[in-house]
């Protein structure tokens, strides 16, 4: 097997190329939807607006900013692939990509998504002392949890798969550093990488996920106990757009990379994979400004200033 074992100083990614006659197509609609997520998720981070300072928007902001740079490490080299003859990317390129898109971004939003949960369910099982129990210090420790608790399992992931040998053909066929796929190049022994790795998503995604769910079931056995009907639409109004996110956000991922591997052929993932790597990160700004009426107030007195100052 020595023999075989070749260091390669780039990959090849396959991405669409088996489909030449939309290589335009796809590059103008992943474009416009890369501006308008950079721009919505831009939009709700600088939104600096008195309606728009509880700890559910300092959460959303954060999940604004990982959008944004889930999608910066993903769509520009895709972007480029799309127009590029060699749609290569370098063996350090491809390890970064691994690290801050399949580890390091994705285990932190599946604990802000978390976080955004905990908060939703002490907002509406426990009121009274909201802003007791989500008060200043918690938030920033849970942020901080958020950020630094992913950062030793991505390294590991990302280190241990760059340091076993590669061998034979460097096509990846996809548009970005897909570990599975990367994992397929390597000619040695993977079985315990593999089983560190369902370790890994048990305790980084299924964890937090588990979280979300126990808050939830929580959450809606009080909105079912609420004597108005009223009451139950503004309280499950809270958290709507949270749980569209969620839904969005796990759905796509596990369609994925929880079905088993005979279930969709490489271009289908290819297809799933672009769903939750290009719609979802745009639709998440949307869905929060279109279905929450703080947001949607605190922008239009945004716009109402600007317009104003510009009549002056």
């Amino acid at each position: 097997m020595g023999g075989n074992q070749t260091f390669l100083g780039e990959f090849i990614l396959l991405g669409f190329s088996n489909l030449p006659h939309l290589q335009g197509i796809l590059f103008f609609l992943v474009l416009v939807m890369y501006v308008v997520t950079v721009m919505g998720n831009i939009l709700i981070i600088v939104m600096v607006d008195p309606a728009l300072q509880s700890p559910m928007y300092f959460f959303l902001r954060n999940v604004s900013f990982i959008e944004i740079c889930f999608t910066l490490d993903t769509i520009p080299k895709m972007l480029a692939n799309l127009l590029a003859a060699a749609k290569s990317i370098s063996f350090a390129d491809c390890a970064a990509q691994m690290f801050f898109f399949f580890f390091f971004f994705g285990c932190a939003e599946c604990f802000l998504l978390a976080a955004m949960a905990y908060d939703r369910y002490v907002a509406i099982c426990n009121p009274l002392r909201y802003s007791v129990v989500m008060n200043r210090r918690l938030c920033y420790k849970m942020l901080g949890g958020v950020w630094v608790i992913g950062i030793p399992v991505s390294l590991l992931q990302a280190a241990w798969i760059f340091s076993l040998p590669f061998c034979g053909p460097k096509e990846v066929n996809h548009f970005f550093c897909d570990a599975p796929l990367v994992l397929k190049l390597v000619c040695a022994d993977t079985s315990l990488y593999e089983m560190q790795a369902v370790a890994s998503t048990l305790l980084f995604l299924m964890f937090p996920f588990m979280l979300i769910l126990v808050s939830y079931i929580r959450i809606i056995t009080t909105i079912v106990r609420m004597s108005s009907a009223e009451s139950r639409r503004k309280a499950f109004s809270t958290c709507s757009s949270h749980l569209i996110v969620v839904t969005l956000f796990y759905g796509s991922g596990s369609l994925v990379y929880l079905r088993p591997k005979s279930s969709y052929s490489p271009e289908a993932k290819k297809l799933l994979s672009l769903f939750y790597t290009v719609i979802v990160p745009m639709l998440n700004p949307i869905i929060y400004g279109l279905r929450n009426k703080e947001v949607k107030e605190a922008l239009r007195r945004a716009l109402g200033q600007k317009l104003f100052s510009q009549n002056l």
